[in-house]
């Protein structure tokens, strides 16, 4: 009798390891994952870029200092997906949205610029990415602040270090940038 009480109370214990060490594995692999998403939408954002850049130079070739700042950010962007931290992300990600507004108020003084099709199309694009880029931002938070919820709570907190799962951190845009998608006008 006392053996079978011994083996339930060993399972039990056990089955409750196996489930907290699981479940924080799992949120600790969906923020990862969202962080991907973010990384992806940064990406994306990145390679459109060049096209504007071009399109831009086309008409704008005297604006020389705002098309290296893009393409400066561009490769920070692409330092920072490639093994930054979330904070060098959200950093890269703000001087990208400084260049790109940038860019787009030297296009606000050239009529015809604004008035081509492959330049509206690529507004569009951005506008497209920047709403995914927010979505994906907004999924990684949650992402997180599920992860961080089970990491400081009982009876998670217990399996936490034998899981190797800790506290991530949130996406947080600078403070000098604005929210929202930089400004786009058609």
């Amino acid at each position: 009798m006392v053996l079978a009480v011994v083996a339930v109370v060993i399972f039990a214990v056990g089955a409750l390891f196996v489930v907290g060490f699981n479940k924080l594995r799992s949120a600790d692999v969906s923020a990862q994952e969202a962080l991907g998403g973010i990384d992806v939408q940064l990406t994306r954002r990145a390679d459109l870029i060049p096209n504007l850049v071009t399109t831009v130079k086309g008409y704008a070739a005297h604006e020389k200092s705002v098309l290296e700042a893009v393409t400066a950010a561009r490769t920070s962007v692409s330092k920072a997906t490639a093994s930054g931290t979330v904070g060098e992300k959200a950093a890269a990600d703000a001087q990208l949205d400084k260049a790109v507004i940038d860019v787009l108020a030297v296009a606000e003084n050239y009529p015809d610029l604004k008035a081509s099709a492959n330049f509206l199309d690529l507004q569009r694009q951005l506008a497209d990415t920047e709403n995914q880029l927010s979505f994906a931002r907004q999924y990684y938070n949650d992402a997180v602040a599920t992860l961080n919820k089970l990491v400081v709570t009982i009876p998670w907190l217990l399996f936490a270090g034998i899981a190797g799962v800790r506290e991530r951190e949130f996406y947080r845009a600078p403070s000098d940038q604005q929210q929202g998608p930089p400004p786009i006008s058609f």
